[in-house]
């Protein structure tokens, strides 16, 4: 029987709306199946900031994922949320995440706007959907997993591993996994073996899946690195706003492009500074013994399934470098989907 793996980050991804700044292509054996392809790595799209929301969209999607570092601050939340609650669908992703009532703070700071969809939780690792109120009957087919590939809980509170939530919302599948993946500049492989186990293991067990999902989100701490340059170097070029010459040098764009992890999937241009890590308080970068490479730790990516009458836009791909209550900026992305009309046929 064929091996229908739904959420494999190796897929391919239908082309989408806004232009493809980046594409490199290389003939290599796919590290999962075995099989021969031209491995596009992540595709960079264009962000276009104009969005239309109903008008011009069947789904407006906001997605933030922050690293908390065991630290809550309710004003913290109140902004992550935002105050424009004009999108559909609020996808919050937190990894390090204290012992409290995470659930309960976002409810207020949404302020009855949107209610709570759907939840997962593993220990420090948790992911939240929102809808606008009364949106529960656009609902359908929700289902939650979670795999953990170790970590600490407890009192550290840094478990790692992913959680996951698929769900049918207004006729349109999607999957939207958190991760936290393994630390440290070496572990590029061990990251990358995560991923595939990851990607592998979700769902594994809900056969009664019969179709691919048509979006597929993974948000996180994906902990890759910017590797190849010394700190101070890295530093200064990011002082002067010439951080976009340091992608060349991130891994999980090269990994990506060697065709080892999510191939195929997009990611908005990172025209934002690195958001880790930062000394807790400020918005400067770490001045400890180890004074770590600054590193696009935090990210969100996103693939269409091929052949799906969707189209997507992405409308914004940032940090939130105000929130300063961790070693981590949050950051936010703003996805919106169009369903494409099929075309009439006449005899």
């Amino acid at each position: 029987m064929e091996n229908r793996n739904l959420f494999h980050p190796c897929k391919r991804v239908l082309e989408i709306s806004g232009k493809l700044l980046k594409f490199k292509g290389e003939k290599l054996v796919d590290p999962i199946d075995g099989n021969i392809g031209t491995h596009e790595g992540i595709k960079t799209v264009e962000v276009d900031n104009v969005c239309e929301f109903s008008n011009g969209s069947d789904l407006c999607i906001r997605m933030v994922t922050w690293n908390m570092n065991g630290k809550v601050s309710y004003e913290d939340l109140e902004v992550l949320v935002g105050t424009n609650r004009r999108f559909n669908l609020l996808v919050i992703g937190l990894q390090e995440v204290p012992r409290c009532n995470i659930k309960q703070l976002l409810q207020s700071a949404l302020d009855n706007t949107h209610c709570l969809l759907g939840k997962t939780i593993m220990q420090s690792l948790q992911l939240y959907v929102f809808g606008p109120k009364n949106s529960e009957s656009f609902t359908k087919e929700l289902k939650a997993d979670k795999q953990s590939i170790g970590g600490c809980g407890g009192l550290i509170r840094r478990k790692k591993g992913a959680v996951a939530i698929s769900i049918n919302f207004k006729g349109i599948q999607m999957v939207f996994i958190s991760c936290h993946l393994s630390a440290h500049e070496h572990n590029v492989e061990k990251r990358n073996s995560q991923c595939r186990h990851l990607s592998h293991s979700l769902f594994s067990k809900h056969r009664n899946i019969e179709r691919a999902a048509q979006i597929t989100v993974w948000l996180g701490d994906l902990n890759y690195r910017i590797q190849g340059i010394d700190t101070i170097p890295a530093r200064n070029l990011i002082h002067n706003d010439l951080h976009g010459l340091l992608t060349s040098k991130d891994q999980l764009l090269q990994e990506a492009e060697r065709g080892q992890i999510f191939e195929g999937y997009c990611e908005g241009t990172l025209a934002f500074k690195p958001t880790y890590k930062y000394n807790v308080g400020s918005s400067n970068y770490d001045t400890s013994y180890k004074i770590r490479v600054p590193s696009w730790t935090d990210r969100i990516l996103f693939k269409l399934e091929d052949g799906c009458n969707i189209d997507a836009t992405l409308r914004s791909y940032d940090s939130m470098d105000h929130i300063d209550s961790s070693d981590h900026k949050p950051v936010k992305a703003h996805l919106c989907v169009k369903v494409k009309k099929e075309k009439m046929h006449h005899q």
